[in-house]
């Protein structure tokens, strides 16, 4: 007699519509009349519990766990490049559970590698385990081991450095390490994935190779980003450390250059790269510089504020504004209403007064800050208040967070405004904004 299908089965539902074949998910408590089923696509479907007419359970596909033994071994050719990768966890190192349909972090790091055997063709690897955590977690402490693992891999001869680490923060991580290594003789590519490595739909794989490839054939010397260019699996494209944002949830092609333009595009197919935008040649020794001040905070402005929202961050070392436009904040009373605006400026001037660097970005990605147009950004400079130009707020907020820790005073004041490592653009261009 064949048992009842249940949670975690490869099952076939017929419906009065369409028949569907997946993986059999538990339903949430408070959808317990709706069928979730996980396609093979790895997406998840919930199916009106009234339309299922049959459920039949179907044999069980294989899954890759990561554990599997792979006949194509992974290359120890000498005369291929040597890339370490460093593995600190988030999507691109998980697995699905298919009892809730939940992704978590799972291989060690070896099992990257034996997922993806065409990396052997590409370069020699080594595989370094720094943690395994998502990227919602990362502190400043986290750049600071990332850094030493990268400086003692350039030491045993690496040519080159991929991290993988969860999306969420991938962009800012990379941002992050393009402060901290001020000179690097190797690239250094961040590579994430929206997907897990076990999934059919799995980014995991093209991001890893169209990296290495990218490494394996290229003279660019420091930090960038490789990810999907589209959403199909064509091509990834290099993208700049600091100048790129996650734009997207779930979409494969979430990570979008911002006020700039890819550097370089890598088919998957060929594994042929494409240069778009001239890059640094960085050469010499590696120089790390990895401390960041702790005492540094990035605040979002919205309508309704209140004063004790900026006061909090007196005694601060550093407050990045994402102001509104072109730079601004509340502080004007028109009305009755927004009286309480009186005591924001004051606030703000408090928070300056007591020894922190406060700098404006924009909630607007494109574009940049231009604090002399209005009479508010006027007012706000005159308080103290330094435009951060074109710079993405996550990527000001790491930068001002490196300057506090590295330089005086008055140095943060004068280099939060410069272009170090590509943060500032020299012009706002309209194509980068309609690409």
């Amino acid at each position: 007699m064949t048992r009842q299908p249940k949670t975690g089965d490869y099952v076939e539902v017929t419906t009065s519509d369409e028949t569907i074949t997946g993986i059999l998910l538990e339903s949430p408590e408070l959808e317990k009349d709706v069928v979730i089923v996980k396609l093979d696509s790895g997406y998840n479907t919930g199916i009106d519990e009234k339309k299922v007419r049959k459920i039949s359970l179907l044999p069980q596909p294989k899954i890759k766990t990561g554990k599997e033994k792979l006949t194509k071994k992974i290359s120890s050719g000498k005369k291929l490049p040597k890339i370490t990768i460093l593995h600190t966890g988030g999507t691109i190192a998980s697995k699905v559970d298919y009892r809730t349909g939940s992704v978590y972090s799972s291989f060690k790091p070896e099992d990257l590698l034996e997922l993806f055997p065409e990396l052997g063709g590409i370069a020699r690897f080594d595989s370094v385990f720094i943690r395994n955590m998502w990227s919602d977690d990362l502190r400043f402490k986290h750049f600071e081991l990332i850094a030493k693992a990268i400086e003692k891999e350039a030491k045993k001869g690496a040519d080159g450095i991929i991290i993988g680490i969860g999306t969420d923060n991938l962009a800012v991580a990379a941002a992050a390490m393009s402060f901290i290594v001020e000179s690097s003789p190797m690239p250094i590519l961040f590579v994430g994935a929206q997907r897990s490595s076990d999934r059919g739909s799995s980014d995991a794989a093209m991001n890893l190779v169209c990296a290495a490839a990218f490494i394996a054939k290229t003279d660019f010397r420091g930090v960038a980003i490789c990810m999907h260019e589209n959403v199909s699996d064509n091509d990834c494209v290099i993208l700049p450390a600091c100048k790129t944002a996650k734009l997207h949830t779930s979409r494969r092609d979430a990570f979008r250059p911002v006020n700039a333009k890819p550097i370089a595009r890598v088919n998957y197919d060929t594994k042929d790269v494409t240069v778009i935008t001239k890059y640094e040649k960085k050469s010499g020794k590696l120089v790390i510089k990895p401390r960041m001040e702790e005492k540094i905070g990035l605040l979002k402005i919205h309508i309704n504020m209140q004063p004790e929202q900026f006061e909090f961050y007196k005694g601060y070392k550093g407050l990045v504004l994402e102001g509104t436009g072109l730079g601004h904040t509340p502080g004007q009373a028109p009305d009755e209403a927004s009286k309480i605006h009186k005591k924001i400026y004051p606030a703000i001037k408090a928070v300056i007064d007591s020894g922190c660097v406060v700098v404006m970005a924009s909630q607007c990605l494109y574009g940049r800050v231009q604090m002399r147009v209005y009479d508010k950004g006027r007012d706000l400079t005159a308080l103290g208040v330094i435009p951060g130009e074109d710079m993405l707020p996550n990527t000001a907020f790491v930068k001002l967070a490196w300057l506090l820790a590295n330089c005086k005073k008055e140095e943060v004041k004068q280099l939060i405004g410069k272009n170090l490592r590509g943060e500032i653009s020299d012009r706002t261009e309209e194509q980068a904004f309609l690409n």
